[in-house]
Formats: structure tokens, C-alpha cells, sequence
């Protein structure tokens, strides 16, 4: 079986973050969605779950965290190239996120950006050569 990882999310509003995460790219898994909750998949093994908050607080017992306020968690995924950065990004920014919440990071052999979801919740897409750091390490 295939390791996944499963980012349960806080929202506010559950058709907001569904149409935002949508934008950048995830799918929408109906199966796993209802009027409480939206999964939303990035890949075969990550998965945003968006969950309303009173749904949420079901699952805790401290108090939600305001991301937009204060960050608790930085989100970081791998991207194909450095193009793919780009586009995110600039999906999130076009979608009612922001872009660019810090500035970008050319390491040559690493690349990333920065963006916030409608929730205040930080994403780095990133992009690595994977064969550069060993190559650099000889």
C-alpha cells in the first residue's frame, strides 16, 4: 500500500477553499467530500482535507489556530521543474490566495516560491535537481 499523507485543514468557507485548492491544481475526491468536508487531492499520496471549523473542532480539543495571524505549519511540495513553481503560484495568487508571501529562493539547484491560501495557510512548492547536490558534493 502506498504511504499517504492526509493535511486536514481548518476553513472558513468550505466553497472558497474548494474553488482555490481546484485552481492550483487538486482534484476533488466526492467520495471522501460531504456538506462538512471537501478532499482535495494534490497527488496519488497527498491530500488536503478541508474541513469547516466546526467540523474541525470536533477533531481537537484546543482552540483553532488564526493562520492569518500567526503560522503554525509551513507546507512545503515538490514540483516537476521550475515552471510548475511558477504556475502554482501564481494560480493561488489569481484565486484568491496571496503570492509571494516571502521572496523567492534560487539556490540553482533548488528553486521555490511562497503563497497563502484564502485561510492564511503557507504552501512552498518547490522544485529540486536531485542530482545536483550529489554532483556538487564530488
Amino acid at each position: 500500500m502506498t504511504k499517504m499523507i492526509f493535511i486536514n485543514l481548518p476553513v472558513k468557507d468550505l466553497d472558497t477553499a474548494e474553488r482555490f485548492y481546484t485552481a492550483i491544481g487538486c482534484e476533488k475526491n466526492p467520495q471522501f467530500s460531504n456538506e462538512n468536508a471537501v478532499s482535495m487531492a494534490w497527488s496519488d499520496a497527498i491530500v488536503f482535507m478541508l474541513l469547516k471549523h466546526e467540523f474541525f473542532s470536533t477533531f481537537i480539543t484546543k482552540p483553532i489556530a488564526d493562520a492569518q495571524q500567526a503560522v503554525g505549519a509551513l507546507y512545503a511540495f515538490s514540483c516537476e521543474d521550475k515552471a510548475a513553481v511558477d504556475a502554482v503560484t501564481e494560480a493561488a495568487g489569481k484565486a484568491g490566495g496571496r503570492a509571494d508571501v516571502r521572496d523567492p529562493q534560487d539556490l540553482g539547484f533548488m528553486y521555490s516560491r511562497a503563497f497563502a491560501d484564502p485561510d492564511g495557510n503557507i504552501f512552498e512548492p518547490v522544485y529540486m535537481d536531485m542530482s545536483a547536490p550529489i554532483e556538487a558534493a564530488s
